[in-house]
C-alpha cells in the first residue's frame, strides 16, 4: 500500500480548509443532494464529499458508508487531491498503490473508484467529491463529464453563501449553481423549469406591521416552498421579496402543479390565528427542453416577462 504524498501546498490547503469552518459540521442538505444524486446516476452504492485534514478524511456527507471518516493514510481522496483533474481507478485490487489497502482487503471491501478534486478557492484541493463500487467497472467519457459537473457545482457548495433570513441559497449561490445544473440537463437531454416568484404587496406588511414581521413572512413563505419543492431543486432568495427556482427534470406544467401546491400551503399558513398577515405570490415560468435548449440568461428573462404579466394581471406592479 502506498501512502499519499503530501502536496507542495500542504500548508496553505490546510489552512484554506479550516478556514471555512466546515470540518466536523452536521450534515447538510445542500450537500446531501449531490451524493444522492451521484449515486443514482451512475447507480453506485457509494459517493462522498470527502475533505482531507491533516491526518483523516472526514465526509461531509455519505451515501451508503456509515463512517464519518477514515485515516488519511488509507485514504483513495489522499491520492486524489495531488490530480489536477479526475482520478478513475477501475479495480484497486489490481492497483499497487492500493491493492492491500484495508479498504480494499477488508470491509467495506471496495474495487471501483472515480473521484475529482474539489478546488473551491486558490487552487488549493480540499478533497474530492468521488463514487465507489463494489465490484470493478468503466466509465464512459458522459459518465467523466457528467461527475465533473457534479463536483463542480460540490466545490461552489463549499464558498456558498446562504441567505441567514430564510436558509435560502442567495443570489450569489444561484448564480454559481445555475449554470451547472442547467449544463448538465441539456447533456442528459432533460427538461428543466425556472420560476420566478415575488411576495404580493410585501411592502404594505412592512409598513403595516413593522419589519420584524416583514421577515417573518419571507421565513414564512421560504419554509413553504421548501416544504413544496424537492431537495434537489435549487431554491433562492435572490433579493427583497424575489424568489427563484431551479428544477432540473421538470416541465413547464409540472411546475405549474408545485405552485399550486404551494399556494394551498400558504392558504393553510394564512387560515392560523397567529398569521396577522395574508401572504399571496406571483409568479413566472419558463422552460428549457430538448428542443428548445435555453441560456440560464434567456431562462430568467423569459421567466421575469411572465412574472410580470402575472403582476400586470394582478395590478400589483409596485
Amino acid at each position: 500500500m502506498k501512502v499519499p504524498p503530501i502536496p507542495i501546498d500542504e500548508d496553505e490547503r490546510l489552512r484554506t480548509l479550516q478556514n471555512l469552518n466546515i470540518l466536523d459540521s452536521s450534515p447538510e442538505e445542500r450537500f446531501d443532494r449531490y451524493t444522492r444524486l451521484a449515486a443514482s446516476i451512475f447507480d453506485v452504492p457509494i459517493a462522498l464529499v470527502s475533505l482531507v485534514d491533516d491526518s483523516r478524511q472526514w465526509f461531509k456527507s455519505a451515501v451508503g458508508l456509515d463512517a464519518r471518516e477514515t485515516p488519511r493514510s488509507v485514504s483513495v481522496c489522499g491520492h486524489t487531491i495531488l490530480q489536477n483533474n479526475i482520478l478513475v481507478i477501475e479495480d484497486l485490487s489490481k492497483d499497487t498503490r492500493f491493492h492491500d489497502n484495508p479498504l480494499i482487503t477488508h470491509d467495506p471491501n471496495i474495487r471501483f473508484y472515480a473521484g475529482v478534486p474539489l478546488k473551491p478557492i486558490n487552487n488549493h484541493a480540499l478533497g474530492s467529491f468521488c463514487i465507489i463500487d463494489y465490484k470493478p467497472r468503466k466509465l464512459t467519457q458522459k459518465d467523466i463529464d457528467n461527475l465533473t459537473d457534479i463536483a463542480s457545482m460540490v466545490s461552489d457548495e463549499l464558498i456558498i453563501f446562504l441567505d441567514e433570513l430564510t436558509g435560502l441559497t442567495n443570489r450569489r449561490g444561484f448564480n454559481l449553481l445555475a449554470q451547472s445544473v442547467l449544463s448538465t440537463a441539456q447533456r442528459t437531454n432533460k427538461v428543466l423549469s425556472l420560476i420566478m416568484l415575488d411576495l404580493d404587496k410585501f411592502k404594505s406588511i412592512n409598513d403595516e406591521y413593522g419589519h420584524q414581521e416583514g421577515d417573518r413572512a419571507l421565513s414564512i413563505f421560504a419554509h413553504c416552498m421548501k416544504e413544496v419543492f424537492r431537495e434537489s431543486d435549487v431554491v433562492s432568495r435572490t433579493g427583497g421579496d424575489e424568489f427563484c427556482i431551479l428544477l432540473s427534470n421538470t416541465s413547464k406544467a409540472d411546475a405549474e402543479i408545485g405552485l399550486e401546491r404551494l399556494q394551498d400551503l400558504m392558504a393553510e399558513q394564512n387560515a392560523k390565528p397567529e398569521t396577522q398577515f395574508n401572504l399571496a405570490f406571483s409568479a413566472g415560468i419558463a422552460e428549457s427542453g430538448k428542443d428548445n435548449p435555453l441560456l440560464i440568461q434567456a431562462l430568467l428573462s423569459m421567466a421575469d416577462q411572465r412574472l410580470y404579466e402575472a403582476k400586470k394581471a394582478k395590478k400589483i406592479l409596485s
